[in-house]
């Protein structure tokens, strides 16, 4: 491969996985935290000492740097890979603003690997952009491709290419085990990542719809024994990002949109129904608001590139303080959830931190509400 030069624009954790991962393979790698002026460079020996950004953060290791400008203008391949955090109609504007920082240095030849989710057609509006701020035409100056990564345990088995057009270096970049990537069309790559988020979401609603109208414990202790319970708020936001940028591809209203729309109601449906579970749980049990603390445990990834989750947590924040003055969101739970004069509801947002809670949990004076389908209730 004789030392690739890599940027990673964008230190998240998903970046930052696959800039290791690339180190590791003998690539030249730079990562470019976007909040500092500097590109770091990232060798082999650091992937492997700081397995994620905390640690790489925390230790803060001297590491060589150059200005951004400089290294992307070096760079044969850079991977677009930012922490986006607006929402609404303003995630588009950052995304496209960090787009534009990211690629006006680039040099003939090189080659842009985008990995966030871009939709149906959204990739056709980055190659637009990309040639604007370059002045390169797309497939023969300069290359394009798509990648969007999520899951880093199971990366796309398809790299997007305009044109269809194959790179032995980037496949062998990407390439973990034995099993090669495959390049494909662009439209073709944004077709199967729809079917791969339309399918778990499809599923995960059907799921939410059906307990929804649970009533009886009977039912309720039978369904609670199968394997769906596992599924926490956590897993069910994962990806939402992408079923929301796939909802923004349509003008008009057809089947496709009424799945996605379907599933995007099917959370809003849940969070509703967790929030009710809430509300009965101190009715039933004669709390009262002034003497009930509520403590949401979601142990979140900072660094993650999608910033949904951060966004949920602080809306159910919000929504429940609507209710209870008394609302904290705990990322680890500590030692001060299970020592309150007040009744402390907590709601386990994730499957660790739930076996956690189970872990430290010394206090009678706690209900906790799994935040899974049924929204079970431990006493």
């Amino acid at each position: 491969m004789g030392g690739a030069k890599v940027v990673v624009y964008g230190l998240s954790t998903e970046g930052y996985a696959i800039a290791c991962q690339m180190a590791i393979k003998g690539a030249d790698v730079y990562i470019i935290d976007e909040s500092t002026p500097s590109a770091i460079s990232l060798k082999a020996e650091i992937a492997k000492t700081y397995p994620n950004v905390s640690s790489l953060k925390e230790d803060e290791p001297l590491l060589a740097m150059e200005p951004i400008d400089v290294a992307i203008s070096k760079a044969q391949y850079l991977f677009f890979t930012p922490r986006i955090r607006k929402t609404g109609q303003d995630i588009k504007t950052e995304i496209h603003s960090k787009f534009k920082d990211a690629t006006t240095s680039l040099k003939k030849n090189s080659s842009v690997i985008y990995t966030l989710p871009a939709g149906f057609g959204g990739n056709n509006e980055n190659i637009s952009l990309l040639e604007h701020v370059t002045g390169l035409e797309v497939g023969k100056q300069i290359s394009y491709f798509y990648y969007p990564l999520e899951d880093l345990n199971q990366q796309p088995k398809f790299i997007g290419s305009f044109n269809g057009k194959e790179d032995s270096v980037l496949a062998d970049l990407l390439t973990t085990g034995k099993k090669e990537k495959k390049f494909v069309a662009i439209s073709s790559s944004e077709h199967f990542h729809a079917i791969n988020v339309l399918s778990r979401f499809s599923s995960l609603s059907s799921i939410l719809e059906v307990c929804r109208y649970v009533q009886d414990d009977i039912t309720k202790n039978d369904l609670s024994s199968d394997d769906f319970q596992e599924i926490f708020l956590d897993n069910m936001i994962s990806g939402l990002f992408d079923l929301k940028s796939l909802g923004s591809s349509f003008e008009s209203a057809n089947t496709l949109m009424y799945l996605i729309n379907g599933s995007v109601k099917g959370i809003d449906g849940y969070i509703k129904k967790l929030i009710d579970e809430i509300r009965s749980t101190l009715k039933k049990n004669d709390l009262k608001a002034s003497r009930t603390k509520i403590a949401l445990s979601w142990t979140l990834d900072q660094h993650e590139m999608r910033g949904d989750k951060i966004e949920m947590l602080q809306n159910l924040t919000s929504r429940l303080r609507d209710y209870i003055g008394d609302v904290e969101a705990y990322e680890h739970p500590n030692s001060d959830l299970f020592h309150s004069d007040k009744t402390t509801i907590i709601v386990a947002c994730s499957k660790i931190d739930f076996e956690n809670i189970e872990k430290n949990k010394q206090d009678t004076n706690i209900i906790v509400i799994k935040a899974n389908p049924l929204c079970e209730i431990i006493q």
